[in-house]
């Protein structure tokens, strides 16, 4: 009788040695695969590094040339230097610091106090761009905005004498005068709006007295236009003034004066 025994299964016939070795190579495959990956990581962020490095020293390049110019008053060509510095370093606060007062010295006041607001956003901690964001809002006239950006400005740097005696100082003054302006200016409008709402007296034109006056004024008027003027010249050159009453009608030689119109 037959006796039937286990089978092996197909898969048990690879060698163990070539199967052992075969995941060897596999490993040391995905190993290299692993190894190029991180190669090429590295690569880009290094790439990346020199091109920042190429910005910032070019940035800083253009930032120098402008600030060059700008000390020459050559105001317009260090906006250009520093814009094209911006577009490699949109980040950089003092280069939106120093337009601001190039622009304030333009008399450009609304994009001075832009170009402030940009330096402030991206450092808030710089006390220079704080004061100059306060001398922007002064020229535009923002006394109370500008009271505020130089006491930021002394919080952060408390011991710049600069900002306490002449920014500060001025800025409140200003507003001082304001003050004093507003109220003079309501008290003025206080008075006409008094005198406006004045009533008119209510005279009473057909009292005696009116109608006295009035007779009088006819009387005076008519007895001026009873009597007639009138300027002669003679032949001579004499001029005389000839007045006409009504009972003595006779007027004078034609032949030796001519009336004169």
């Amino acid at each position: 009788m037959a006796s039937f025994g286990w089978k092996r299964k197909i898969g048990e016939r690879v060698s163990k040695a070539t199967s052992q070795q075969f995941e060897a190579e596999a490993a040391d495959d995905k190993d290299l695969g692993d190894d190029d990956d991180a190669n090429w990581v590295l690569a880009a962020k290094r790439r990346k590094e020199i091109l920042l490095e190429d910005c910032v020293r070019k940035s800083k390049e253009l930032k120098d040339e402008g600030a060059n110019l700008a000390e020459n008053m050559r105001y317009r060509e260090a906006l250009v230097k520093w814009d094209e510095a911006l577009q490699l370093t949109p980040e950089d606060a003092t280069l939106y610091e120093m337009k601001s007062q190039v622009l304030m010295s333009l008399h450009e006041m609304f994009p001075a106090v832009h170009a402030a607001e940009m330096a402030v956003q991206r450092n808030p901690r710089s006390w220079d761009a704080w004061q100059t964001l306060g001398r922007a809002q002064l020229g535009l006239g923002e006394i109370s905005l500008a009271i505020r950006s130089f006491q930021v400005s002394l919080h952060i740097f408390p011991m710049n004498p600069e900002v306490w005696k002449e920014d500060l100082s001025w800025a409140r003054k200003l507003q001082v005068q304001q003050k004093a302006t507003k109220t003079e200016s309501a008290q003025a409008l206080a008075k006409g709006e008094e005198f406006v709402q004045e009533s008119i007296p209510d005279y009473d034109f057909e009292s005696d007295e009116i109608v006295a006056v009035c007779a009088a004024i006819a009387e005076k008027e008519k007895a001026l236009s009873a009597a007639k003027t009138m300027v002669i010249v003679s032949a001579s050159g004499t001029v005389e003034t000839v007045t006409e009453q009504d009972n003595c009608p006779a007027t004078p030689d034609e032949a030796l004066f001519i009336r004169a119109r």
